[in-house]
C-alpha cells in the first residue's frame, strides 16, 4: 500500500466549490460563512472568496 500524502496549495482565492473541499465543509456552509465573513468577490460571472479574510473569521469562532 502507497504513503501518497495529497497536500492542497493555499490560493488567495476560491470558487465555492474548491474552498469547501479544502476547508471541509459543505458548499452551501462555505458560501454562507464566506459571505459572513464578506469575503466575497464577484467578477464578470465568476464568485472568488479572498481566503485570507476568510480565515481571519473562521478564527473568531475559536475555542480557548
Amino acid at each position: 500500500m502507497s504513503n501518497t500524502v495529497i497536500v492542497k496549495e493555499w490560493k488567495k482565492f476560491r470558487r465555492y466549490k474548491d474552498g469547501a473541499e479544502y476547508y471541509g465543509f459543505s458548499k452551501s456552509v462555505f458560501e454562507r460563512l464566506a459571505k459572513d465573513a464578506g469575503a466575497i468577490y464577484k467578477v464578470n460571472k465568476v464568485v472568488l472568496v479572498n481566503c485570507e479574510l476568510f480565515e481571519k473569521y473562521l478564527e473568531s469562532f475559536r475555542l480557548d
